[in-house]
């Protein structure tokens, strides 16, 4: 593949140049990003990084897909809230 993607738990994700990871997943259709602390799904929400709604695993790091800049080769995951909390 040629482009630009990231790795979304084992799928490739296309992106645009400065989209960041949750633009680029609800783009691709993925709305549930993990579950939170008590078993609901976590899901993309304030775009602004003050809910936290949105956390994934970059390349092992936690971070906050709506602040987190797509780029080519990256790894994201779901992250369980149990991980973080």
């Amino acid at each position: 593949m040629t482009g630009r993607f990231f790795d979304w738990n084992g799928s490739a994700i296309p992106f645009r140049e400065g989209e960041t990871i949750a633009a680029a997943l609800t783009g691709a259709g993925i709305l549930h990003l993990g579950d939170d602390s008590v078993g609901s799904e976590a899901r993309y929400f304030c775009g602004i990084g003050a809910c936290q709604n949105c956390l994934v695993r970059v390349n092992g790091a936690i971070r906050e897909a709506c602040l987190t800049r797509a780029v080519a080769g990256l790894s994201v995951a779901c992250v369980e809230r149990r991980d973080h909390d």
